[in-house]
């Protein structure tokens, strides 16, 4: 009998990495569910999940999780989901390095890591998918957001550079890149953003007050224009994994195709204009 297919997801507390490991453990894959936090962990393997812990940071936590994952199947790894992240508003002259690289060890070096790991495994089994979920803001600049687009900017880079390497491996490196997602994203954000960010002593202190406070203080049940439930991701997650030669990206929301089209098709001082907007 074959065993299912099997599948390392990261960051599957809440949002899209919970929603994809349910929705992919109802079609048969052997999902691994990594959390940050022991307790996400224990919340997701009361809820019939495989989960432990994989922290973006920690790499001996990365190389624990992937040893105790390719452990459970008798060594073998179809895919991994490099999802985990987080980001904050703020503007770049009152960004503190110590922030900026601490969200690129999340966003990108804790990917990097991932990756490393799993691909002699792929390697030696023939065949593999490397999938890392980056933004809109992976190709496309907006005020407010220059860590995590820093950060993203780079993972797509490493992604295309990564899928040129693979490709005579037979190992698929792939981008999904979702615009606005229901998920704690702006929670996670306003907790960063309140821990680390001294906005009221910016020179720009009103544009604060004008722009990010009032989003902060949106219910928490609030959308953003165009947004969309955590399994549209997971749906192009799907595609990704199993077409039979997947897309090298896969966009989700209007805001993203808007985007990805603008930066292409526009002028620089056009498409900044368009940006501008949002």
């Amino acid at each position: 009998m074959n065993q299912p297919k099997s599948i390392i997801m990261t960051g599957c507390s809440s949002g899209i990495g919970l929603d994809a490991a349910r929705t992919l453990t109802a079609r048969g894959w052997r999902v691994f569910a990594t959390c940050r936090k022991e307790a996400d962990c224990a919340r997701l393997r009361d809820d019939g999940l495989e989960s432990f812990v994989l922290d973006h940071r920690d790499p001996a936590s990365i190389g624990t999780a992937i040893t105790e994952a390719t452990t459970r199947t008798g060594g073998t790894l179809d895919a991994v989901f490099c999802n985990a992240g987080y980001g904050l508003p703020v503007l770049i002259e009152d960004l503190p390095a110590f922030v900026l690289k601490d969200m690129m060890e999340t966003n990108f070096f804790g990917v990097h890591e991932i990756v490393r790991r799993v691909i002699p495994v792929m390697r030696a089994q023939g065949y593999g998918r490397i999938i890392n979920c980056s933004s809109t803001l992976g190709f496309s600049a907006i005020r407010w957001r220059a860590p995590y687009v820093a950060s993203k900017f780079a993972l797509e880079g490493y992604t295309d550079t990564l899928r040129l390497e693979l490709a005579p491996d037979n190992i698929h490196a792939i981008l999904i890149e979702p615009g606005p997602i229901t998920s704690n994203f702006r929670l996670n954000a306003k907790a960063q953003f309140e821990a680390h960010i001294d906005w009221e002593s910016s020179a720009k202190r009103a544009a604060y007050e004008a722009k990010i406070l009032p989003r902060f203080a949106r219910d928490i049940d609030a959308k953003d224009p165009f947004e969309l439930p955590a399994s549209a991701v997971t749906a192009k997650l799907i595609r990704a994994l199993e077409a039979r030669r997947p897309r090298p990206r896969y966009l989700v929301t209007t805001p993203t195709y808007m985007s990805y089209w603008a930066r292409r098709l526009l002028p620089t001082r056009l498409a900044d204009w368009f940006l501008a907007k949002a």
